[in-house]
């Protein structure tokens, strides 16, 4: 599965450093440590980073800049500047299934494309029946950078847990082109 080759700023060992980029679905969070972008999230907030401060088992250093290389490419992918995040990505809150399914997610759907859950499942050769995909994606850790949102039913959208939901995953298929402009 593919892994970027460009460093974000340097965060310590033991540390997590957190910034967000104001976007049209909200102020979109992201942590980053010494590995890379490991969390966003469609909403920042104190309590927010806490949460993900503590499942890290790491301290928040209390300094964006160390995101600042994350927190740009985000701020370019909004403004429709940016169709390849060009960042270290960090798997250390996905189980062996979920770094399997999003790792192959990440790795071969594009910009502007999507796949079904089921082409998903199998492409992925994890074993995990459609539907069992559909709870990895709403359990993913990194939406956005993993994308998520291009992971569509056989028949319509399918769900979408991050942001406002179903609105969300559409403003960003229209984004990206998928879907059209006024469309939905």
């Amino acid at each position: 599965m593919a892994e970027s080759s460009v460093a974000t700023s340097p965060v310590s060992t033991g540390t997590v450093a957190f910034g967000s980029v104001p976007t049209e679905l909200g102020d979109v969070l992201a942590a980053v440590t010494a590995d890379g972008v490991v969390a966003t999230a469609f909403t920042d907030s104190p309590h927010i980073r806490a949460a993900i401060a503590s499942r890290l088992g790491l301290a928040d250093v209390g300094d964006s800049a160390p995101a600042a290389a994350v927190l740009a490419q985000l701020r370019d992918y909004f403004r429709g500047r940016r169709r390849v995040f060009e960042i270290d990505i960090d798997w250390r809150l996905m189980s062996p299934a979920q770094r399997r399914v999003l790792g192959t997610l990440y790795a071969t759907v594009p910009y502007g494309k999507v796949v079904t859950y089921g082409e998903l499942a199998t492409r992925s050769g994890s074993g995990i029946p459609p539907r069992g995909i559909g709870s990895i994606m709403g359990s993913n850790p990194i939406p956005i950078v993993v994308p998520c949102h291009r992971v569509v039913a056989g028949d319509g959208l399918g769900g979408f847990s991050g942001g406002t939901g179903v609105e969300s995953k559409r403003r960003l298929l229209t984004l990206e082109g998928y879907l059209p402009p006024g469309l939905w």
